[in-house]
C-alpha cells in the first residue's frame, strides 16, 4: 500500500473553513479544542511574537487535521520538571476521525516538531491528554512522551525532551 503524502500548512483565515470542517464528532469536547479555539489561540500567540506554529494538515491533498504546536506560557499546574526551562506546548491536536490509525497524525506531528524546532530551537514539549482518553494515552506514548502525575483539570501532562544531538 502506498502511503499518502502527508503536508503542513500554516492555519490562516483562508483555510479556517476547511479546518472547521474535521470530522472530530466521536471525540468529546473536553478532549481536546474546537478549531476556533484553536486559532484563537494562533491568532494571540501571532500578536504576541509567541514563538511556534498552527498548521492545517492536509493527507493526499485533503484537510485531515490541525496541530498548534506553542511557546509555552508557564501555569501553575506545569511539571515540576519543567521548572524554569522553557519549553513548547502542544495547544491541540485535531486529526479527522477517517485519519486516525493510519500513521497521519504520527508524521504530521514529527513534521511540524522538526519544523518548529528548526524555526524557534529545539525545547521540550509538554502537552495534556484527558484521563479517560485511552487512545490519545496510546498515541502520545508511542510518539515518545512520558506521562506525570501532574494534571491540568482533567487532563494529565506528557513530556517529550528533543533528542540528544549524538542521536541519544
Amino acid at each position: 500500500m502506498e502511503r499518502e503524502e502527508i503536508t503542513l500548512e500554516l492555519l490562516t483565515e483562508k483555510n479556517l473553513d476547511e479546518a472547521r470542517a474535521i470530522d472530530r464528532s466521536d471525540v468529546p469536547e473536553n478532549f481536546v479544542d474546537t478549531v476556533d479555539e484553536l486559532m484563537e489561540l494562533t491568532r494571540y500567540g501571532l500578536e504576541h511574537g509567541c514563538a511556534g506554529r498552527t498548521f492545517l494538515i492536509r493527507c493526499g491533498g485533503v484537510c485531515a487535521g490541525v496541530l498548534l504546536l506553542g511557546e509555552a506560557i508557564p501555569w501553575e499546574t506545569d511539571p515540576e520538571e519543567m521548572g524554569a526551562q522553557p519549553f513548547y506546548r502542544l495547544m491541540g491536536f485535531v486529526l479527522g476521525r477517517e485519519y486516525r490509525g493510519r500513521g497521519v497524525g504520527a508524521r504530521a506531528l514529527e513534521d511540524a516538531v522538526r519544523r518548529v524546532y528548526r524555526a524557534f530551537g529545539p525545547r521540550p514539549i509538554a502537552l495534556g491528554c484527558h484521563r479517560d482518553n485511552a487512545g490519545g494515552e496510546r498515541f502520545w506514548l508511542r510518539q515518545g512522551f512520558c506521562k506525570t502525575q501532574a494534571m491540568e483539570g482533567d487532563d494529565f501532562y506528557y513530556l517529550r525532551y528533543p533528542a540528544a544531538p549524538d542521536g541519544g
